[in-house]
């Protein structure tokens, strides 16, 4: 055999995959379609993928992860490769014909803060940059790399392993090995070469998007619409910026190169109206002359590379693993970038692959190991979609969309806590999926959610809004569902102190722990 593992596809996914496949000892082959800096979407990370990318570094020995995963290191070490500052998540409602009036109604707007300061922030990845300086790295490690390539054939050979053949530039290319993971996005290289269907994902809506990188897009904090009328727990423009509307939402995410990504993920029916797809240029300026803030916003914006427009977002395959293969979560389901769950839900499967590959590669191991990857990732994808499906039913009703995410940042907020005090078990999968008691409580809120859709009462928002305070209080470590806040979440590690118990420990422990905890000082 040539190779032990080839991956198809060097984007973030592909290229750390391999750098761990080597530090387990195997001969990896990555290989690459195209040839990087290439554009790619995907841009945005999440305190739980930071987290992750800390403990891969340590567990692997990639130092290189461990900078990547905050905001000061990265900037220190590598300022030559653009990202973005994101310090949290923010929302903004935009009625049709309106503007904004996030600057006099508190109800209209969410910020919640996903670190306490720049120096251990998220960020957004400018992914022709990370990507390929990803690939150099795994290339050093000694991974070895080949571009512009394209995989014509995928075939079993009769001792076992795959051959696969391609062309490089015009020229025959083939290689041997004995398993092959599929990192190069929904609808990918396996899925072409088995010609695996697309499930979907079962009462999701029918979804398109449009988006590009821009310049000269102005700041929220510029326009006297979005400024808002009380203390903010960070720079609104430092975040992932959402901005919602009946049908769908705007993203609009920043890099430090002075370089914009925005996009909208819409529902079919609007997308269709706006005559996206065929042309996505003139629909996304139809979109934003809807809403006079968005256009305000865009107003001088250049775009620097033309419109990109998916006729379908979501994407479940109907097989993601086999005999001597897999998919990474990115390749087997895609759903909407709404909450930046792709990050964490590649990695999560990055991780659990590489715990199957240090038991070995052999046919009897795999055979056990595999389906439950593929069951626990499937689920994660489910449960997302499920869980974005019911958001994205919110957004012409912005207080209703601000009560459901509180799953999502409970969840989240308690997943990352819980690895900070190194007890993953307590909510192991994705969303915390595994937790009956959590998943129980959504299931009653999502239960309610038509009825109150219908007749979005002052009455019937608060009934929902208690119910999903009472869902989510058992995973509630962040200090959320609190009326007192008006929407604005900052980071408070009081709130851990006071939801210690349902962590495993003493109020008294854990403000020991935040005391010397690297991830709670330089703030």
């Amino acid at each position: 055999m040539d190779f032990d593992i080839a991956i198809v596809g060097s984007g973030f996914g592909g290229s750390i995959l391999g750098m761990i496949a080597r530090r387990l000892g195997y001969r990896v082959l990555l290989v690459e379609r195209g040839t990087h800096p290439r554009f790619a979407i995907g841009e945005s990370t999440s305190p739980l993928f930071n987290l992750l990318l800390e403990e891969t570094a340590e567990r692997y020995d990639l130092p290189v992860l461990r900078i990547l995963s905050a905001y000061g290191s990265w900037q220190r070490t590598y300022p030559q490769v653009a990202c973005g500052l994101k310090r949290g998540f923010t929302f903004f409602e935009h009625i049709e014909g309106r503007h904004c009036n996030a600057s006099t109604d508190p109800a209209s707007q969410l910020m919640v803060a996903a670190s306490p300061c720049d120096e251990v922030a998220d960020t957004h990845w400018y992914r022709a940059d990370v990507d390929a300086l990803l690939v150099e790295e795994a290339q050093r490690m000694g991974v070895d790399y080949t571009d512009h390539t394209d995989l014509v054939r995928l075939q079993r050979q009769p001792g076992g392993g795959w051959r696969l053949e391609g062309e490089r530039l015009g020229k025959p290319m083939v290689f041997s090995c004995r398993f092959v993971v599929d990192a190069s996005g929904p609808r990918g290289f396996l899925s072409r070469a088995f010609v695996i269907p697309n499930r979907g994902f079962s009462n999701y809506p029918k979804t398109q998007a449009v988006y590009t990188h821009f310049t000269d897009v102005r700041r929220c904090e510029t326009v006297p619409d979005y400024v808002l009328p009380c203390p903010a727990p960070y720079p609104m423009d430092d975040a992932a910026v959402h901005h919602l509307f009946n049908g769908g939402w705007i993203w609009v995410l920043r890099f430090n190169n002075g370089i914009t990504s925005a996009g909208a993920a819409l529902d079919e029916t609007l997308a269709v109206q706006l005559g996206v797809a065929a042309d996505p240029e003139g629909g996304w300026k139809r979109l934003l002359a809807r809403y006079p803030s968005l256009q305000e916003l865009f107003d001088g914006a250049q775009t620097i590379r033309p419109f990109i427009f998916v006729p379908s977002l979501p994407w479940r395959s109907q097989s993601v693993v086999g005999e001597g293969w897999a998919m990474l979560p990115s390749a087997m389901a895609s759903i909407d970038p709404l909450f930046s769950t792709g990050f964490p839900l590649n990695l999560l499967g990055i991780l659990r692959l590489a715990t199957i590959w240090q038991h070995g590669l052999e046919e009897s191991h795999l055979s056990r190991a595999l389906p439950i990857y593929a069951e626990v990732a499937l689920a994660e994808a489910d449960f997302t979609a499920r869980y974005v499906a019911a958001c994205r039913k919110a957004m012409g009703c912005f207080p209703l969309f601000a009560a459901l995410s509180m799953f999502y940042f409970a969840a989240a907020s308690f997943s990352e806590m819980a690895r900070r005090l190194r007890r993953p078990n307590l909510a192991a999968h994705y969303m915390a999926e595994d937790r009956k008691d959590f998943m129980e409580g959504w299931a009653r809120c999502e239960a309610m959610l038509d009825a109150v859709l219908e007749q979005p009462t002052p009455a019937a928002l608060l009934c929902f809004e208690r119910a999903v305070a009472e869902a989510v209080e058992n995973l509630n470590v962040a200090g959320l569902c609190d009326p007192h806040k008006q929407n604005r979440y900052g980071v408070d590690f009081e709130d851990v102190v006071r939801g210690a118990e349902k962590l495993g420990f003493t109020p008294e422990t854990i403000r020991e722990i935040i005391k010397t905890a690297p991830w709670a000082q330089g703030c």
